[in-house]
Order: structure tokens, then sequence, then C-alpha cells
């Protein structure tokens, strides 16, 4: 029972209806996709010219079964990519974008220095639900573009701002738990191998103080 006549402070995230973080979101949308759109099938491209390309992974990763559920886990990205309006500030939701689109960039780089290859051989699944989608996901989605995983990196900088901003354990359980299962996932369906998720999430960690003057004081 509470007699302060007080509701009880319930510790999550804050819902955030600005329309200004709605503003900068858009305007951040935009930039994000004309760098990725311009990036990443442009190094995709490139690099499936290349005769010399890097295999950056361990024989013994190829035993790693393909568990064609996780594409779903995998798909989430795109969820996360509408979450951020909903619960950051104009602030910091342009902090995020710079962060998004200069490691778009920078991933780029790395691609073209270091062309590699998947090692995994794609494989259609039989069962017909998951054979279309991994069918449309492989012909658009060259095998190259290795470390650093820019699905990872994605991931890794829109979680880490949320957990940066929640209260609730429920919420950090939550997060915590999305981004483990994002990286499982990429090695799982077959589009990455452990050494890409791993410097996946080093390029969003070294990328995360960036932009971050003004940030904390929104």
């Amino acid at each position: 029972m509470v007699r302060s006549g007080k509701l009880p402070c319930m510790p999550s995230l804050t819902l955030t209806n600005s329309g200004s973080a709605w503003k900068t979101y858009f305007y951040w949308l935009f930039w994000i996709s004309v760098a990725f759109f311009t990036v990443y099938p442009l190094c995709n491209w490139l690099t499936a010219k290349r005769e010399t390309v890097f295999n950056l992974y361990v024989s013994a990763e190829l035993q790693i079964p393909f568990v064609p559920e996780f594409v779903w886990i995998y798909l989430s990205l795109y969820l996360l990519f509408v979450i951020p309006p909903f619960f950051l500030s104009a602030l910091r939701m342009n902090a995020l974008g710079k962060r998004l689109v200069g490691a778009t960039i920078f991933c780029g780089i790395v691609f073209l220095i270091l062309p590699a290859e998947l090692g995994f051989e794609r494989t259609v699944p039989d069962d017909p639900f998951y054979s279309a989608m991994f069918a449309h996901l492989f012909a658009v989605d060259l095998p190259h573009n290795m470390a650093p995983s820019l699905h990872v990196t994605f991931s890794a900088m829109i979680l880490f701002v949320l957990l940066n901003e929640s209260q609730s354990i429920v919420n950090t359980t939550v997060f915590g738990i999305w981004l483990v299962l994002i990286c499982a996932s990429t090695v799982l369906v077959h589009q990455h191998h452990l050494l890409d998720v791993v410097t996946g999430l080093l390029v969003a960690m070294a990328f995360y103080p960036v932009a971050d003057k003004g940030e904390h004081h929104a």
C-alpha cells in the first residue's frame, strides 16, 4: 500500500514520443540506408570479382550445424531498427545515427582491404517453409563482407544504447539475451564465422564513444 499518495517508481525505459525524436530517427534512417545500400552491395560485388580472397575461419567451424529456425532471430535486427524512437531522445538518436553511419563506412573499408569468402556451403533447406526465404537471402547477399559482421555491429550498437538507457532488470536481461542470440544466429544460419562476430562486437564497442559529447546531458 502506498501511503504517500504517489505512485511507486517503476524502473524501466522511458517511452519517448517527442516529435523531434521521430524527425531525428527518420533523418538518420535515411542516411544509414544510403550508407548501407551503397557500401555493402558495392563491397560484395567488388570482392566477388577478385581472384584472391581470405578464409577467415578455422576448419572446425565448418562442423557447426545449420539451424534454419534461427533465421527469425537473425531477421530480428530489422525490429531493432524500429525500437529506438520509442525510447531514445533526439540527442541520443543523433549520436546513434552517427555511430551507425561511421561504422558502416569503416566496415566497408575493412571489407575491401581484407576481402573474404564464406566457408560454409550454402544449402537451401528442404522444408518449403524456409526454402523460399533462404533462397532469397542467398540470392541478394553474396558470400562476402565477412569480418567484421555488420549484422552484429548494427545489433550491438543499438542494443548497447538501449542497455545503457535501461533501469529495469527485465529489460536489461531481454536486451542482453537478444544480443547473444543474434550473434549466435549469424553463425547458425551460416551467414558468418566466429571471427566475424567477435570483430563485429569490437567495432560496435570502438564506435560507442563516437558523437558522445553532450549525449548524457539530454
